[in-house]
């Protein structure tokens, strides 16, 4: 293995300024910084990390929580995380929670354990007020951004966050400026504060149209494709007037669209659909797929401006990005009652 010693020796210097030029100290002369580099390239040496971490007492690690990779919601968010932490020489260690309470505290302490230097966590949410692991990292004064909402145990950390309550009222504005006067709604987890709020959009969108909330065009449908098969099962085996469906996202969306059209029920003319995300797979799908559109790249970036701030010991404000509707062929004016 290349040491630093070696690199000093072939290019004449002492190892303290060899360990200067790879720090890009100022106190060194361009020259110098040019020789030094350009015998480390031709010998192949590589700053040992960990070294630097023991004497800096950085690790320029940060570490990534998220319920599982696989989410398509995840993907531009975590490329633009890493797009900014390379920039910044960091590193990302990203871990998995799988929506577990207790995974997710392992994954916390075995991060703390590699030393990051700050934390993005997208939390598993839970009824009860607090939670100790987030004590801990509150006690440690670790830097901690949430990504997504905030709730009680939680709360004290900065986070970024989509407009949620506002986006899912854009989204059952649309359906009742159709024409659509009954309006399903397939909603999320009841834990998960997102879930709450796109519920809160729709009924707020109702509410201004004189219409109430029916509650039996509300189903709980969870948040993957699976669920919303289930909900979509569920729904057709219950006599409702619904002529359009809300969907909490568009995996749900999804899943119930696939039970439908293989039923026979066709979308838009029997049904319309709406998601929410705007994942790839929308776009694409066997009916292209109106939708909200989260700025997710948006989200990532402001996630990573305020990990920044906190790396430098001040106090970023927590962001609140508007989502945009992308009106595709999933959704029409209800079908004149026959």
């Amino acid at each position: 293995m290349i040491r630093l010693k070696d690199v000093a020796e072939r290019a004449g210097v002492s190892i303290m300024t060899a360990s200067k030029v790879m720090r890009d100290a100022p106190d060194i002369s361009a020259g110098t910084k040019a020789r030094v580099k350009v015998v480390a390239k031709q010998l192949g040496y590589v700053p040992n990390a960990a070294a630097q971490s023991l004497r800096s007492l950085k690790s320029r690690f940060l570490g990534v929580i998220i319920p599982a990779i696989t989410d398509p919601s995840w993907a531009r968010v975590l490329l633009a995380i890493e797009e900014r932490a390379h920039e910044l020489n960091y590193e990302i260690i990203i871990a998995h929670s799988l929506n577990k309470e207790e995974r997710e505290e392992e994954c916390i302490q075995r991060l703390l354990a590699r030393r990051v230097d700050g934390f993005f966590i997208s939390p598993v949410y839970r009824l009860r007020p607090d939670a100790p692991i987030y004590q801990t990292l509150q006690i440690r004064g670790t830097p901690v951004v949430i990504l997504g909402h905030g709730a009680p145990f939680c709360r004290q950390f900065v986070n970024v966050e989509t407009d949620d309550i506002q986006a899912s009222y854009t989204a059952t504005q649309h359906l009742l400026q159709l024409g659509h006067k009954h309006i399903a709604f397939f909603g999320g987890p009841s834990a998960a504060p997102w879930s709450q709020e796109r519920f809160e959009g729709y009924r707020r969108a109702l509410r201004e149209a004189g219409l109430e909330v029916d509650d039996r065009l509300v189903f709980q449908a969870g948040y993957t494709i699976d669920d919303g098969a289930k909900a979509a099962l569920q729904f057709a085996n219950e006599t409702t007037h619904a002529t359009a469906i809300q969907a909490v996202n568009d995996l749900v969306a999804i899943g119930c669209a696939n039970t439908f059209l293989n039923q026979g029920i066709k979308i838009p003319e029997h049904l319309s659909l709406v998601g929410f995300g705007n994942f790839l797979v929308s776009e694409n799908f066997r009916v292209p797929l109106t939708t909200m559109r989260q700025p997710k790249h948006r989200l990532g970036m402001a996630a990573m401006d305020s990990m920044v701030k906190l790396l430098h010991q001040e106090r970023p404000e927590s962001k609140r990005l508007r989502a945009e509707i992308i009106i595709r062929q999933s959704t029409a004016a209800p079908r004149p009652a026959s």
